[in-house]
């Protein structure tokens, strides 16, 4: 988001705890990208006063969340109040499909961003997220996903959490500035990494950083542009030159 949009965004916070305030009822978003929970998270711990807030995306590590701005009395049971339906898709093991063959499916009816959370594939099994509305639409009229026949089902719980993969990257760096970093991750020299950030190409927790000497710490994602995205995993310590012994995963 550009300074203009962050503007616009606060502003949607700002009418929702309003509305909360007004009504004594839970308002929610649409599904928010991971940047966008950042912001938003920051907004009502610093903005939310009394209420109460919660990002929920259907399980718990969800990328892709509704925000909830409620009176404390919803407390116990906002989560069963979530707008959103779990959709799940069988088809055959031998017919393999992607999460963008499942997003496609889904924009080609006229369907926007916002209302699809998270789609998690399996083997012969997909599981996705969206608002109760695109929920009603999908199940009415989505047969297929591209070619592939499948059966549709909304009351199914969510299984397929520990289905995403990872590739394994182990190195060592000269410290944890975001230049080694990037460039253990990108298997790139240090000066082609730098490039690469200060084009203000590489995020840090959502947000992009320009600045190479950023410290990166156990836990931070790196979304390197043309390059995927990582996870800084774990870091374990030193070698007798010095040197720090990283791991890193990469989401594929």
């Amino acid at each position: 988001m550009d300074d203009r949009s962050d503007k616009l965004f606060a502003a949607r916070l700002e009418d929702m705890t309003a509305l909360c305030e007004r009504d004594g009822a839970a308002q929610f978003s649409s599904f928010l990208d991971e940047r966008q929970c950042s912001v938003a998270e920051a907004w009502c711990r610093r903005n939310a006063g009394a209420l109460g807030y919660m990002l929920y995306g259907g399980y718990e590590d969800a990328r892709r969340r509704i925000l909830a701005v409620f009176p404390d009395y919803y407390a116990e049971y906002i989560t069963e109040a979530f707008p959103m339906k779990c959709l799940t898709f069988t088809y055959r093991t031998e017919d393999k499909l992607t999460h963008r063959d499942f997003l496609g499916s889904f924009m080609a009816q006229q369907l926007k961003r916002e209302v699809i959370g998270d789609i998690v594939v399996g083997d012969g099994i997909a599981q996705a997220f969206v608002t109760d509305v695109a929920a009603k639409l999908i199940g009415s009229s989505v047969t297929k996903i591209g070619r592939v026949g499948v059966k549709l089902t909304d009351n199914e719980p969510f299984r397929l959490e520990n289905a995403q993969k990872f590739q394994e990257i182990s190195g060592t760096v000269a410290s944890l500035r975001l230049d080694c970093a990037v460039g253990l991750a990108a298997h790139l020299s240090r000066e082609k990494a730098a490039v690469l950030i200060r084009s203000d190409k590489v995020d840090v927790n959502h947000f992009t950083v320009s600045s190479v000497s950023h410290e990166l710490k156990e836990g931070d994602i790196l979304s390197v542009r043309g390059c995927g995205r990582f996870v800084l995993s774990r870091i374990d310590g030193s070698t007798k030159k010095g040197r720090i012994h990283i791991n890193l995963r990469k989401y594929i």
